[in-house]
């Protein structure tokens, strides 16, 4: 099994990273900040005006460390990696697949429908939970959407069309998101959810999610990478210039345990507060420094946590499930599986 690395966050504003041996340094305003070995890195992930050597850079590319530099909010800008790996007929094979509409929608039908029923997880577990401290509109709220995602799943599982599939996952994240205030137990004003916006988000919450999903998708690519797979070839998201379609894909799967549960945790154990966000003249709403880096400390410990995989029945850490779900992609399109097996979270 594939050893759980670190990603190395990095969120100061003019802070400089120099390989010193084997070692990354982090420098700020001169002094150093931490030092991290670089065999114990997946990645390094810097956030806004952040300086790099080029003799890191390049050890790290040697040693098959991507190194990403994002927004201050989370937005990509641009990724440094080393040669391209993999087998180049699995390649291959990953494109015949996407351009076939049959092994497409089979594909495309098993991630929709481990999607579904991941966030019917985070519904029951809202119900399980704390359904008896609910109001009666809620609890039937939660258990209409339960349902609803329940029919759904079982239709995506008969459909063999990828575009009634796509249908079918827009119909089920209406009903999903239409209780997602039904989820939040913070009565803080601040955190009131009228529906999903994204460019940009208008609310805390909506800012939340999209920088977990950021998180997400690049631990999502750098696991495809790692097993030879092509990160922009994708089968549920369609081809576009720059956008990693394939990471896209797995990450839809693991939205709900990595993100939305772990969004929901933070705001109802009133870790986050409405002074950690602030609003722009636009409307937009970003995280301040601070909470930036307490949201990826609550990430990093997420993926720290074990886990029973429901397919391999193996015991492994929540941060290797994109590696895991990356590697039976593979063995899927070697044809050493009948089907790609979603991540089902229980």
């Amino acid at each position: 099994m594939r050893q759980h690395l670190n990603t190395l966050y990095v969120t100061s504003e003019g802070s400089w990273l120099r390989k010193d041996g084997e070692n990354v340094v982090v420098k700020v305003e001169g002094s150093e900040r931490g030092r991290v070995p670089v065999h114990l890195l997946g990645g390094i992930v810097c956030f806004g005006s952040i300086g790099v050597t080029p003799a890191l850079m390049g050890h790290c590319a040697e040693h098959g460390v991507c190194i990403s530099l994002l927004g201050r909010n989370g937005q990509f800008l641009a990724r440094v990696e080393g040669p391209v790996s993999g087998n180049v007929l699995l390649r291959r094979r990953q494109y015949r697949l996407a351009d076939d509409a049959k092994s497409t929608a089979s594909i495309v039908g098993n991630i929709v429908t481990g999607k579904l029923l991941n966030q019917r997880t985070v519904i029951r577990r809202a119900l399980r939970d704390h359904g008896e401290k609910m109001s009666g509109e809620s609890r039937k709220g939660l258990r209409d959407s339960e349902r609803r995602l329940t029919n759904a799943a079982r239709r995506s599982r008969k459909q063999s069309l990828t575009d009634k599939l796509r249908g079918i996952e827009g119909e089920a994240a209406q009903a999903y998101y239409r209780v997602f205030p039904d989820l939040v137990r913070n009565e803080d004003p601040a955190f009131e959810y009228k529906g999903r916006t994204r460019r940009p988000p208008l609310d805390p919450i909506n800012a939340l999610l999209s920088f977990l999903y950021t998180l997400l998708v690049h631990d999502c690519r750098s696991a495809l990478e790692s097993v030879g797979l092509d990160p922009a070839v994708g089968f549920l998201h369609r081809d576009r210039p720059g956008r990693p379609s394939l990471a896209l894909d797995l990450m839809e799967e693991l939205r709900p345990m990595f993100a939305d549960r772990l969004a929901l945790s933070l705001i109802n154990r009133r870790q986050l507060s409405a002074k950690d966000f602030k609003t722009s003249i636009s409307g937009a709403v970003t995280m301040r420094d601070e909470a930036r880096k307490q949201i990826l400390v609550a990430y990093q410990e997420r993926k720290n946590d074990e886990i029973t995989h429901p397919f391999l029945k193996e015991t492994t850490t929540v941060g290797l499930i994109p590696h895991i779900q990356a590697k039976l992609m593979v063995q899927y399109l070697r044809q050493y599986l009948d089907g790609y097996p979603p991540f089902l979270w229980k």
